[in-house]
């Protein structure tokens, strides 16, 4: 049996797609944060630095980091939020990530469910970012990115049962 580490993974990515003439995608790591009030699920919300639209907590991974770790390690830094963080991602979604230098690259995102059991007061990002609990359908309304949406639409509809759904396959 051959395990495929991360880096193994992305190496190879990386030289196919340079093989067949595009820009190699960046993965980046998104949490997404959510809990239960009166039976209804919400999502935390935090404004982006750049565009103050909405986003998840995301991020690059860092070094060896486990992915599911990254995200949550992200949630922390950019709005304050520790939890249960899956270690199966629920969905990925694409956009395009503008630079400081007007190129502009490709990132493959990875999502990983964050049950929320505290949010802290201050936190690394606070002076750079809004965040609000918003309802499942607002939030998947509310980000630029469809995809995204509908990873948050279908993970909101049922989240242990995808939970549950994941971790079995």
């Amino acid at each position: 049996m051959t395990i495929i580490t991360h880096t193994t993974r992305k190496r190879w990515t990386v030289r196919l797609r340079r093989l067949f003439g595009a820009k190699p995608c960046r993965v980046q790591v998104a949490a997404l944060p959510w809990r239960k009030v009166d039976n209804a699920v919400q999502v935390m919300l935090i404004t982006s630095r750049d565009t103050g639209r909405w986003v998840l907590p995301k991020g690059w991974p860092e070094g060896v980091e486990k992915l599911h770790d990254a995200a949550a390690r992200e949630a922390v830094e950019e709005a304050g939020l520790t939890g249960a963080v899956s270690a199966v991602e629920i969905g990925r979604y694409f956009y395009r990530k503008a630079r400081r230098s007007g190129d502009d690259v490709q990132c493959e995102v990875h999502v990983f469910p964050l049950e929320v059991d505290r949010v802290a007061d201050d936190w690394d990002e606070k002076r750079k970012r809004t965040r609000k609990w918003v309802s499942a359908t607002d939030a998947a309304r509310l980000v630029n990115e469809p995809d995204l949406g509908e990873v948050i639409a279908h993970f909101c509809a049922n989240p242990r049962q995808v939970l549950a759904r994941s971790q079995a396959a």
